[in-house]
């Protein structure tokens, strides 16, 4: 080992007081954007459509349904994956949905609903779990696409233009009158939910 290396080795483990702080900042500096890079390809990886399908309960029911739906398949080619729907954009409710979504983790774990018939079970549940969750956070994920403001009611067809305009002054949200737009309605589904 030469010279100059071994006196950077010597100034690492010993440093002034002076580098001693430079070292801990470029340090930390680096380990920070390498853990944010680390964490944020891991938080994008678990958004995607193929992670969300990955286990069974998810792939053979819910993702069976959505298939068939306009959210999936449509004249434009505009196509909303799990995450569009069901994971805010902006960062802070973000994180906070993925810390809610470890109760599903906890659920496939403890196999609670999977297989098809606890899935069924268990669907009226998670639905209106979810369509609260939508409720408080007034749809916005579906204004992630869709938005009063920029609605041509002049192209809708007469109902869908007369409640667009009803919920419109009436402030309701887009899952208030929606539920079941991308997945089938449970079949014990209480009347007062049925909209």
């Amino acid at each position: 080992m030469s010279d100059n290396t071994g006196g950077f080795i010597a100034f690492l483990r010993r440093p002034s007081a002076k580098y001693s702080l430079l070292t801990l900042l470029v340090v930390g500096f680096i380990s920070g954007i390498v853990f944010w890079g680390g964490f944020n390809t891991v938080l994008e990886a678990t958004n995607t459509e193929q992670f969300c399908i990955g286990c069974h309960e998810m792939r053979d029911n819910v993702y069976q349904e959505y298939k068939t739906t306009i959210h999936y398949n449509n004249r434009t080619g505009v196509r909303a994956v799990c995450s569009d729907c069901h994971v805010p954009k902006d960062w802070t409710y973000k994180m906070i949905r993925k810390i809610q979504a470890s109760k599903e983790v906890y659920g496939k774990i403890v196999g609670s609903i999977d297989t098809k018939e606890k899935f069924e079970a268990n669907r009226l549940r998670l639905a209106q779990n979810e369509w609260a969750r939508m409720k408080a956070a007034d749809s916005r994920e579906c204004r992630n696409c869709h938005s009063f403001d920029y609605m041509d009611v002049e192209k809708q067809k007469a109902r869908g233009a007369k409640m667009h305009k009803i919920a419109r002054d009436e402030k309701k949200t887009c899952i208030d009158c929606h539920k079941g737009i991308a997945h089938k309605k449970p079949a014990n589904m209480p009347e007062e939910d049925d909209e």
